[in-house]
């Protein structure tokens, strides 16, 4: 019996196309946080990858390029607009630009995998989508994975598939739900007309097939468990947001104030506990930047710290920026405990922690004299900060915690390897207030989210202005905070040992995914030549369902 042929793609006119990778952006943008909605409307993630997967369906390389491009354009100029919101323009658009090329690549490429062979096309597509982020989160300048799609799923029940394949199996499955759509929509398209035709219903089972599976694939998670029993006891936690005394980049001009504003609100911490009014922490937790004076190099920083730290008679986590090694200054997490203080805590492994990804640009300026060619914005990074080079695992209170520094928590690895380490739960110092009341806040919170689910491990997000949380195991943010307050947040935190599969696989699952969509690639139909290629070969253009685009792109 002869082999019957996959249908034909159905290939959209060259404006369709752009008009479907635009309207794609829009939709992976909405998903996220902040955007449209508080929390984001999750279920818009794979519809922006249809969109963009239609887009592409049976066009050239080159507009598929150009579509991937305007995907791209749509999605991150908006989604990424906190990064220029006391800089400009020009690093915004600059740093939106260089990750749309990413996914005018993936544009590029979303043809081919959709004729990947065994009409595998929707598979092809959603690992082509692991492998375009995976590469974005490492090139150039050690990467920059804000903006995977698996950080929109916080709500959603794919973020439990990050316990089993960290973010590239949730993105995977964003992805795969997405193609498949794009699937159900050319079956319909397909369909006879009129729509009561006798052959419409077995027509009409490809499309109820395609949605069917993207539904399964969506909600696959929600059957997988998500456990947040504590395994080995509990620690009592008070996280300080101090906030500044202003928004912007020179928040840290009056960094007295703020270390001030921290310490102020941990000796009010510590009369509500001898009052009776709040129970003793265990421990206590500032964010990153509480002190921008070096306590080592600053007798009264110095001071106003351990003051605070005997008043609350709890070992105090201070984010601080400390001088050295020379020329360069460190983003440093410091344990300083009632019998010590900060002495001794730089010498101690498990005391301090250094940031092992400084943000480029912003912490650290690579080819500094290059880019000063374009804007003197990078001279507001006075001295570059080093590269930790040591996984952030801390001992206080009997217990060990991951310390992760802000951008750090958007990495896998970063995180990963703290609870490899040890790590009975993490905590996320950042610093927001550079930021203003833009949507950055609460998308690294939706990060934070997502990292529980994947570690199983509770995470306290504590930021300088918010937003802060506790966020249980299961990925569920509790006492989340306002932008530019004072608060404390108070909590039992569940300590936890028992590792995911994530953590023991590490990048085995975004490997495999990428190598099999490689695979997919290369062996991919051929598809069809244009007309006038097909006549220089020896015969005329053949007539059929599928039309070349009258504009080669």
């Amino acid at each position: 019996m002869r082999r019957i042929p996959p249908p034909a793609p159905v290939s959209p006119a060259p404006v369709t196309s752009l008009v479907l990778a635009l309207a794609g952006g829009l939709s992976a943008w909405a998903a996220f946080p902040g955007a449209v909605h508080e929390q984001g409307l999750w279920w818009t993630a794979p519809l922006g990858v249809a969109l963009l997967t239609a887009a592409t369906t049976g066009v050239r390389v080159r507009r598929g390029a150009l579509a991937g491009l305007l995907f791209g354009w749509a999605f991150l100029v908006p989604h990424l607009a906190w990064s220029g919101t006391y800089v400009g323009l020009l690093p915004w658009s600059a740093l939106a630009t260089a990750c749309a090329l990413f996914y005018a690549a993936l544009g590029a490429l979303l043809p081919r995998l959709q004729r990947a062979r065994a009409r595998l096309g929707p598979l092809a597509v959603a690992c082509g989508w692991v492998a375009v982020e995976a590469l974005r989160a490492r090139f150039p300048f050690e990467g920059f994975p804000w903006g995977r799609l698996a950080f929109s799923q916080a709500d959603a029940p794919t973020v439990a598939l990050a316990s089993i394949g960290s973010t590239a199996l949730v993105t995977f499955a964003v992805a795969l739900a997405g193609a498949l759509l794009t699937v159900a929509a050319h079956a319909l398209l397909r369909l006879p007309a009129p729509p009561g035709a006798a052959r419409a219903v077995p027509r009409a089972l490809p499309a109820v097939a395609a949605l069917a599976a993207a539904a399964a694939v969506t909600g696959a998670g929600a059957l997988l468990p998500r456990p947040s029993a504590a395994e080995d006891g509990t620690v009592r936690v008070a996280a300080v947001q101090g906030n500044t005394p202003a928004a912007g980049l020179d928040f840290n001009a009056e960094r007295r104030a703020v270390l001030d504003n921290h310490a102020s609100a941990t000796r009010e911490l510590a009369a509500q506990v001898r009052a009776g009014d709040a129970p003793q922490p265990d421990l206590v937790l500032w964010p990153e930047n509480s002190s921008d004076i070096d306590p080592y190099g600053n007798a009264d920083a110095e001071r106003v710290i351990e003051q605070a730290v005997q008043a609350v008679g709890a070992p105090v986590l201070v984010g601080a920026v400390v001088d050295g090694p020379a020329p360069f200054v460190s983003n440093t997490g410091l344990l300083a405990t009632p019998a010590d203080g900060i002495d001794g805590a730089l010498q101690d492994p498990a005391r301090h922690y250094v940031k092992q990804r400084p943000a480029p640009f912003a912490e650290q300026v690579p080819h500094r004299d290059f880019f000063r060619l374009f804007t003197d914005k990078v001279d507001l990074v006075t001295r570059d900060f080093v590269h930790g080079d040591a996984v952030g695992v801390l001992e206080a209170a009997g217990v060990r915690f991951g310390d992760v520094i802000c951008f750090e928590v958007a990495f896998d690895d970063t995180v990963r390897e703290s609870v490899r380490a040890g790590a009975q739960f993490l905590v996320v110092q950042t610093n927001n207030a550079t930021f203003g009341y833009s949507d950055e806040a609460v998308q690294q919170l939706a990060m934070s989210r997502l990292r529980a689910v994947e570690s199983g491990r509770a995470v306290v997000q504590i930021s300088t202005v918010g937003v802060s949380a506790l966020i249980t195991p299961d990925g569920t943010a509790h006492q989340e905070t306002e932008l530019f307050t004072t608060d404390v947040l108070q909590g039992q935190l569940a300590l936890r040992s028992t590792q995911t599969l994530s953590t023991r696989l590490g990048a085995a699952p975004e490997l495999a995914l990428c190598a099999l969509g490689a695979l997919l690639a290369l062996t991919a139909r051929r598809g069809p030549r244009p007309p006038a290629r097909r006549r220089a070969a020896g015969g005329p253009a053949r007539t059929g369902s599928v039309r070349p685009s009258p504009v080669a792109m």
